[in-house]
Parts: C-alpha cells; structure tokens; sequence
C-alpha cells in the first residue's frame, strides 16, 4: 500500500473519530434540553453527522480495496438551518438565566465544527485527487452550515445571558 493512500485512509479515519465524538455530543446535547425545538435540531444534527459517518466509512473500504474513493457514493442534502433562531425556540430567551447547559453545548458544538471544517480544509488542501478534494470541501461546507447556526444561535442569546448571569460589566 502507498504512502499517499494510506495518509487518506488515516485522514478517513480521524475523520469518523471526529464525526463519531459529534453525534454523540448532540445526542447529549438533546437528551440535556427541555427546549423542543433544541431537542429537535440537537437529534438532527447527530442524525447530519452519523450520515457523515457512514459516508466516510465506505469511502474508507473503497480506497481500502481499490486505492480510489467511490465516486458514485453521494452525502445526502444537509438540513437548512437558517432562521432567526436555528437551534431553541424563543421561549428560551424567557429562561435564559438558567441556559447553562444550553450555552455550553453551543460554544462546544461551535468548537467541534469548527475543528471539523479546519481538518476537511486541510485534507481537501493536501489532497492531489480531484473527487477527494471535493467530497472534503461538501463536508467542510455542509460543517459550515453546522457552525454558522451554532454561532447565529450563540449571538441571540449571548448579551442576555450574560447581562442575566452577572457576567455583563452594564
């Protein structure tokens, strides 16, 4: 086996591992809310990245059998998370004051996405394979999508849970 096929198939690996820790975090994360809509888009998102894992994971046999991605394997669409509010629903801004576990879960989710669209840029940057370079740049901009909801959510709540929690200097 080649040394360029192997760094794939480790590059392929890591990346399970990381999808793995994510869909566990948000199925923690779903099971820790009592906001509906939290619950909901919590298990979609585990549900996003256990899709991720199941891609990868073939993609893994294929270069592991052939030496070459399976260019017929497709991701599904990723959900459109894109309102005022992606993540809570705006009753939570009613409790925000006790949102503790909430607010950890999205500056850990942020986090995550985060280190997962750095590692799928790095693979897609080192990759000299054209398909390879696309299937890590879909699942960096379907992470994106991830951290951009994450973070929009973060924001909308940010100023009052600070100002609620004491940690606001006005």
């Amino acid at each position: 086996m080649s040394d360029k096929i192997k760094r794939v198939l480790n590059g392929l690996m890591e990346a399970v591992k990381a999808e793995t820790d994510g869909q566990h975090f948000y199925i923690m994360a779903a099971s820790n809310t009592n906001d509906e809509k939290g619950i909901e888009v919590f298990r979609m998102l585990a549900r996003e990245e256990a899709e991720h894992v199941k891609y990868l994971l073939a993609q893994y046999k294929a270069v592991a059998a052939d030496g070459r991605p399976d260019q017929k394997l497709r991701l599904p669409k990723p959900s459109a998370l894109s309102d005022s509010s992606p993540i809570f629903s705006d009753n939570l801004k009613s409790r925000v004051k006790e949102a503790h576990m909430e607010m950890s879960a999205l500056s850990i989710g942020i986090q995550l996405e985060l280190n997962a669209i750095r590692f799928y840029k790095e693979q897609s940057e080192e990759s000299d394979d054209p398909f390879l370079k696309d299937f890590y740049n879909e699942l960096m901009a379907w992470e994106q999508g991830h951290y951009n909801a994450l973070l929009t959510q973060q924001e909308l709540l940010k100023e009052d849970y600070w100002s609620s929690s004491g940690f606001s200097p006005y």
